[in-house]
């Protein structure tokens, strides 16, 4: 086998599974910018649930980023003219870098000053992360959609010889942390294809402890009071 594509059952897997990590990080901006729209507009939110989730979104979103590292090198053995576009996507992971930067100033701020209200920093801090968090969601949107087509195009053309480092570079852009928001996310509010080659590379305890950490994911959602 010379490319990827020549093997259809693990293409489609691979396939599934950027599908499934591309709908993870989607849910939870969506999850993170609904819930700061709701602070902002006086709602019941509990800041911690919020804090937590904007720190996981916030590292799902680096390690989405990260992944151009171990990646791109090996689309762009293939000669097809899309890996041009490569270079788009990498400035698009740049604008999406300095909006994450932005979020996490203001998570930490807000992770200070729980209580609402306590402080022209908190307030601000409020805003900044609002506005970011909202910048995020609207370049994702975009971004994820190009880069499905690029990536679509390209991974059949990687060589069979780096198809390893190229399973790699797909489940690596993944973090497994916070295990409920994973779960959480990948079958709220319906199940995406590819959550369970996800699913095996869960340890076994979370595999067992589905319901309670399925239990914490609706906590999570009522806390942060948005119904994505």
């Amino acid at each position: 086998m010379s490319a990827v594509e020549a093997s259809p059952d693990e293409g489609a897997r691979l396939w599934d599974e950027v599908i499934a990590g591309h709908g993870l990080v989607t849910r939870g901006a969506e999850a993170v910018a609904a819930s700061f729209t709701r602070l902002a507009a006086g709602a019941a939110v509990e800041t911690r649930p919020l804090v937590l989730t904007a720190r996981w979104l916030i590292d799902v979103a680096r390690h989405h980023v990260s992944r151009e590292e171990p990646l791109w090198p090996l689309l762009r053995e293939s000669p097809h003219r899309a890996v041009a576009r490569l270079d788009v996507l990498s400035e698009e992971h740049e604008a999406l870098g300095e909006e994450l930067d932005a979020l996490t100033k203001a998570v930490e701020q807000i992770a200070k000053e729980r209580e609402a209200g306590g402080s022209v920093g908190w307030g601000r801090a409020m805003k900044q992360g609002t506005q970011a968090s909202h910048r995020i969601l609207n370049l994702l949107g975009d971004h994820l959609a190009a880069e499905e087509a690029v990536l679509k195009t390209l991974f059949p053309a990687v060589p069979e010889t780096s198809a390893v480092e190229l399973r790699k570079a797909v489940a690596d852009g993944v973090p497994l942390s916070d295990p409920h928001l994973v779960l959480g996310f990948l079958e709220h509010p319906e199940p995406l294809p590819g959550r369970e080659q996800i699913h095996l590379r869960f340890p076994p305890w979370v595999r067992w402890a589905r319901a309670p950490l399925t239990r914490s994911f609706r906590r999570t959602l009522k806390a942060l009071d948005v119904h994505c």
